[in-house]
């Protein structure tokens, strides 16, 4: 008849003791760690704010497009046409006082038309369509108004937008910039007193900055020489700056 023994291992009181020792170690080295991490969260600790500065500004010069549009039953008539016109269109801008340097080609395309046809037949082609845009700075703003007469005046048949330009807006952002910080700080320290923290020094400072350029405006040029002159304000630039600032909490 088989016999079953059990044999009952009991630990010695040194190996209590050690067992005891490693695991109050474990759990002193869990706290200082916790305690670290805390520490670490309270250094990093952030008031973030986004703050904004507008500045307005005069516009000292201004850009317009604009050109001529013809057709004919050949190429070679629609671009004759087309030279012709622009040509006096040139000569307009150069009697303006505009420089030659400030007229630049922005496009130049040669299009087929084609004349409508019913939904069963295939398309009849009727002639040609010759486009010749410039884009045209104008440094003396105040001869917007005249230098359009002038255009529509020589034949010009398109004129396209209309934009007011600073031409150097470095210290305009520069103001703009220090009214961005400004508004920045006043929200942190609404935030800070709100909190009851006290505000600390600037760690960093992203600017996401940018001008708010003029909504360009559409002039239609007819076929006739408009009878008033064409009345053109230039009214101001909006230069903004937008800048995302990190403050350290005091302790």
């Amino acid at each position: 008849m088989a016999v079953s023994k059990v044999v009952e291992i009991s630990a010695s009181p040194v190996a209590s003791r050690r067992m005891a020792l490693i695991a109050a170690s474990a759990f002193l080295l869990a706290s200082v760690q916790a305690q670290a991490q805390q520490a670490q969260i309270a250094q990093d600790g952030r008031v973030i704010v986004t703050g904004e500065g507008d500045i307005a500004v005069a516009p000292d010069h201004a850009q317009i497009t604009g050109g001529v549009t013809t057709r004919a039953k050949s190429v070679k008539e629609a671009t004759d046409a087309n030279s012709k016109a622009m040509a006096a269109v040139t000569a307009a801008l150069l009697e303006a006082g505009i420089e030659q340097k400030d007229i630049q080609t922005l496009r130049f395309s040669i299009q087929p038309v084609y004349a409508p046809q019913g939904p069963n037949t295939e398309p009849k082609l009727s002639g040609y369509s010759v486009s010749n845009q410039v884009r045209v700075k104008i440094r003396q703003i105040g001869k917007i108004g005249e230098i359009l007469d002038r255009l529509i005046a020589a034949g010009a048949t398109d004129l396209g937008n209309i934009a007011f330009l600073v031409s150097n807006p470095s210290q305009a952002l520069d103001q703009a910039r220090e009214v961005a910080i400004a508004d920045a700080r006043r929200k942190a320290e609404v935030y800070a007193h709100a909190s009851g923290l006290r505000l600390g020094q600037v760690k960093w400072i992203i600017e996401d900055s940018g001008v708010i350029l003029p909504v360009p405006m559409r002039a239609q040029a007819g076929s006739a020489s408009m009878a008033a002159p064409v009345p053109i304000a230039t009214g101001e630039d909006t230069l903004r700056v937008k800048i995302t600032v990190g403050f350290e909490i005091a302790p």
